[in-house]
């Protein structure tokens, strides 16, 4: 174990172990979760691999230090090491869902299963009152059980997918989804259908319900009911279990968690001095998520898109480790960096997203529509250019546009993206009418967030209180 606070044996309060799945999004969300349970007197140990822990130890100094400028108390957070076992092809820098390899996600699961007996001794050692678990590792609540340990899911997906995927899971083509605003087409589809199928062990589907069903009464949620109401009612009659919704989940501290550089503040400022110049919401803010790597031909689309729009951009760029030959010379169409010097930014792996969403000359987010992105862009008022990729990212898109947060970049038939459509889409959010409506709602979300006060939280508090059979003073 290695503790990120100082409490010299002295732990008080309800000790809670927080047990995530190996990916940053869903890291992220679990450690939000646990800074805000420290303030209502539980104490957390939080167990992840080393690689995950290393990231997760840096936010936490710095959140360390912020309290320290601010005055404010320290939080209790407790990393546990989890052991994986050592797989071929899966060396300890693989322990984690980020610049892993696709081909490696089946491995990494094997192995994630196979550390069940180190899981098993964390919670021997600990003996925690409450395990609060992920998606994907049923087996974590089922040792829980076998020591009298209560649990219960935290979901870090919104209800309107998760209603959706459990739906899928039927089986069933004469059942129809009761909200027809959201859907899949046939290509996304097919895509999910061989995502959760794994031949060689126990499938995603399987998991993912049989998490559920473990869940002790309760099953938490990473949304509020401002957006997902109908969802969560949904969900919770589908489930026989009560959704509680504890989001949104976001990271209060803006200093970023997986920047390259030790000087965050110089990071900053060359994305501040290039903003600038610029008009107020005159520019779109363009990523695609951590764990998602676009093809050269996906690329070359969005640029040539960016072109056609006319409009000011900072597009983040991503790719593999390990893969010098996909850089930026490779990927982007021949002259681009040139054409859009006055007009352009492009950034290699990293920007600091949340800082730059707050920005008031973003006028618009072109995003994958991964969860934490989505409410990011609800929180600071920027309306969303959508272009999901995988997994969830095509129902929180639907989502989106039924709120009218945003507008969806349709694709052909096949999946694929066309440049004129991305360029009229980006034009129509920050320059046509039908911007200007999306605009206006995305800054009524945001008011609503800001106006947001902690009573999902106090429900939180007070149902686990009861789970654990233990009042706090």
């Amino acid at each position: 174990m290695d503790s990120s606070s100082d409490t010299g044996g002295d732990v008080r309060g309800i000790r809670v172990l927080m047990f995530p799945w190996l990916a940053h999004g869903h890291i992220s969300p679990f450690l939000e979760l646990a800074k805000i349970l420290t303030q209502k007197n539980f104490y957390i140990y939080f167990c992840s691999t080393p690689i995950n822990l290393s990231s997760v130890k840096d936010q936490l100094s710095r959140d360390h230090q912020l309290s320290r400028d601010h005055q404010l108390e320290n939080t209790s957070i407790e990393l546990v090491e989890l052991s994986l076992p050592s797989l071929p092809d899966l060396p300890p820098h693989y322990h984690t869902t980020k610049s892993l390899p696709p081909h490696l996600m089946p491995t990494l699961k094997k192995a994630f299963d196979l550390s069940s007996p180190s899981f098993n001794d964390i919670l021997s050692t600990i003996k925690p009152e409450l395990l609060v678990y992920d998606f994907i590792q049923p087996w974590a609540p089922t040792l829980a059980s076998q020591l009298n340990i209560p649990s219960v899911q935290l979901l870090t997906t919104g209800a309107a997918f998760t209603s959706f995927a459990l739906h899928l899971f039927q089986e069933n083509p004469d059942t129809q989804f009761p909200f027809p605003s959201i859907y899949l087409y046939d290509h996304e589809a097919h895509q999910v259908i061989k995502r959760i199928s794994h031949p060689g062990g126990m499938e995603d589907r399987e998991r993912i319900t049989q998490s559920i069903d473990k869940s002790t009464g309760l099953v938490l949620i990473n949304t509020f009911k401002e957006i997902e109401e109908k969802y969560l009612d949904y969900l919770s009659d589908t489930l026989g279990k009560e959704l509680v919704p504890v989001g949104p989940l976001l990271q209060k501290n803006q200093n970023p968690t997986n920047s390259p550089s030790c000087d965050h503040e110089q990071e900053m400022n060359k994305f501040n001095e290039w903003l600038g110049n610029k008009e107020n919401s005159s520019v779109v803010f363009v990523s695609f998520g951590t764990e998602y790597f676009m093809s050269k031909e996906e690329i070359q689309e969005v640029a040539h898109g960016l072109e056609l729009s006319e409009v000011n951009f900072i597009w983040v760029v991503r790719f593999p480790d390990n893969r010098e030959e996909d850089r930026l010379a490779q990927v982007l169409p021949k002259g681009f960096m040139e054409r859009i010097v006055e007009k352009g930014m492009v950034v290699e792996n990293w920007a600091p997203q949340a800082k730059i969403l707050v920005n008031d000359k973003i006028g618009g987010f072109v995003s994958h529509c991964g969860w934490n992105s989505v409410m990011e862009s609800m929180k600071y008022g920027v309306p969303i250019i959508a272009m999901p990729m995988h997994l969830d990212q095509p129902i929180n898109a639907r989502l989106v546009v039924e709120l009218g947060l945003g507008v969806e970049v349709k694709r052909d038939e096949d999946g694929r993206l066309d440049r004129r459509g991305i360029g009229e889409v980006i034009r129509k959010v920050l320059m046509g009418i039908k911007g200007m409506e999306v605009q206006r709602k995305a800054a009524e979300m945001s008011h609503k967030m800001i106006c947001k006060g902690d009573e999902d939280i106090a429900v939180l508090v007070e149902k686990l209180e009861r789970l654990c059979n233990k009042e706090l003073i």
